[in-house]
């Protein structure tokens, strides 16, 4: 059933078709759609399909947060608007997905946000786009985080203070966080919500996302330390010591064998044997989910993002370290 009291905000940076089945997606609603620096017409394309258009300067840098902010502030001044759906300019929306969240959202009082089940549109293109098809599932019911496609309650946006303009990765999970700790609860239902297009077809598209994730969980592990609502120190902890602590002692192992210390010589067979004994185990847990051969490349590429992981935790902290603006990872063309 269509809704008058519901508002769609799409961003988007340079996704050329994916944008125009993106906003076909919402077309039933009025649609905001929030654009950051395209160089493919996408603003000609979203008015050309009936949205609203709004185009952030470069003066105040490019970021998800700050199209979703722009977006939601547009949609709020409308009295008449009760909720809020934000999308990825790279989803699309399924028909029954806005009434099924808003009855949701109608139902309790206390939700401040409902999202339903991500799946990948096409995860048979590549290895890469069926590890984020795996990424996406999440199981129904109260959730602790969501990610960049939610339905949004008005009231709780107002309350909140929207996403944390500055951010250029996390900002999801960092806003989830912020909104509960203010006494929102969120859901995950069971019904689809959205498709998501990755285009993703080569490994260095790959590793620029993982490189995202891990400047995610240090500014989420910085910026929340001390909560008891997330587990992402966690996180950093896990990729300090994968990418960090085992490829010191593994040359540091080496180095010592080569001064003359002959029994640091094992340190790295012995490292080597610790990071096949944890793809072993990921693979024999990843088998019960998955066939053998996936369960298997989850496993490997689990390993070897540590390492893109690392790089993009270590571009949070100097960019912190010297004061400078973090610069979007991008990994997707039109």
């Amino acid at each position: 059933m269509f809704r008058t009291d519901v508002a769609v905000v799409v961003i988007g940076r340079n996704e050329g078709a994916r944008l125009d089945r993106s906003l076909a997606s919402a077309s039933r609603y009025r649609t905001i759609y929030v654009d950051s620096g395209s160089e493919d017409g996408s603003p000609d394309r979203a008015r050309a399909a009936g949205a609203e258009v709004i185009e952030l300067e470069l003066a105040g840098g490019y970021s998800a947060a700050r199209g979703r902010n722009a977006g939601i502030i547009q949609a709020l001044a409308d009295p008449a608007i009760r909720y809020i759906q934000v999308l990825d300019g790279d989803c699309a929306l399924d028909p029954d997905w806005i009434s099924t969240g808003a009855a949701a959202l109608d139902g309790d009082p206390g939700l401040g946000a409902a999202f339903g089940q991500l799946r990948e549109c096409d995860p048979d293109l590549s290895i890469y786009s069926w590890m984020c098809d795996v990424e996406w599932a999440v199981p129904a019911g109260p959730a602790g985080v969501f990610g960049g496609s939610v339905l949004f309650r008005a009231a709780a946006l107002r309350a909140t203070g929207g996403y944390r303009a500055g951010m250029i990765a996390g900002e999801d999970p960092d806003f989830a966080i912020r909104m509960r700790a203010a006494g929102w609860r969120l859901l995950c239902l069971a019904a689809t919500m959205a498709t998501h297009d990755s285009s993703m077809t080569r490994f260095s598209q790959w590793w620029r996302r993982t490189m995202r994730a891990g400047h995610a969980f240090a500014e989420l592990a910085d910026r929340h330390r001390n909560s008891p609502l997330h587990s992402f120190a966690r996180n950093e902890l896990r990729i300090l010591f994968w990418a960090g602590v085992v490829p010191a002692l593994f040359f540091g192992g080496l180095l010592l064998a080569a001064m003359g210390h002959s029994r640091w010589g094992l340190l790295a067979p012995g490292v080597v044997l610790l990071v096949a004994t944890q793809i072993l185990r990921v693979a024999l847990y990843e088998r019960r989910h998955h066939p053998f051969g996936r369960a298997w490349a989850l496993s490997l590429f689990l390993a070897i993002g540590k390492y893109a992981e690392m790089i993009g935790l270590m571009r949070y902290h100097f960019d912190q370290r010297f004061l400078r603006r973090g610069r979007l990872i991008e990994y997707k063309s039109p």
